[in-house]
């Protein structure tokens, strides 16, 4: 840790956690992503959803590009005094947190998906519709 930098308690990281004021823990800092949220690729939600909490392994498990790792730090705004974050329980297997669920059911995906599909079907509605007219236009 750098001269200077703000160490926080986590009691600080936890009353910040709604779109006004939204702080994340990942690895070790803490960033204050408020200011962030309209531009993250992934929306808004998955960053609240985390918010007040320690995010190093939703942050880990997406796989972030080491462009996002960069920006990152122009939102840190201290480092956590590790002595006072809770434990984690590793004991048990992780169930699906709304991070994770976010992912699951990616909207960008899915309109990545139908920006490709919808033009490859009006091009196939508009040929099929040529066909029938000229099938019409012989049998009659």
């Amino acid at each position: 840790m750098g001269s200077g930098e703000k160490v926080f308690v986590y009691e600080d990281l936890v009353q910040h956690k709604d779109r006004n004021d939204c702080w994340l823990l990942i690895s070790g800092k803490v960033y204050d992503v408020t200011q962030f949220l309209e531009e993250h690729p992934g929306g808004d939600e998955v960053l609240i959803a985390v918010a007040g909490k320690d995010a190093t392994d939703d942050f880990e498990d997406i796989g972030h590009s080491d462009d996002a790792r960069e920006l990152m730090e122009k939102y840190c705004i201290g480092e956590i005094d590790s002595t006072t974050v809770p434990l984690r329980d590793t004991g048990k297997p992780r169930t699906s947190t709304p991070v994770t669920n976010q992912l699951n059911n990616d909207p960008g995906l899915l309109s990545k998906i139908l920006q490709f599909l919808v033009p490859l079907l009006i091009i196939g509605f508009a040929f099929g519709l040529q066909f029938l007219g000229k099938k019409e236009k012989t049998e009659t």
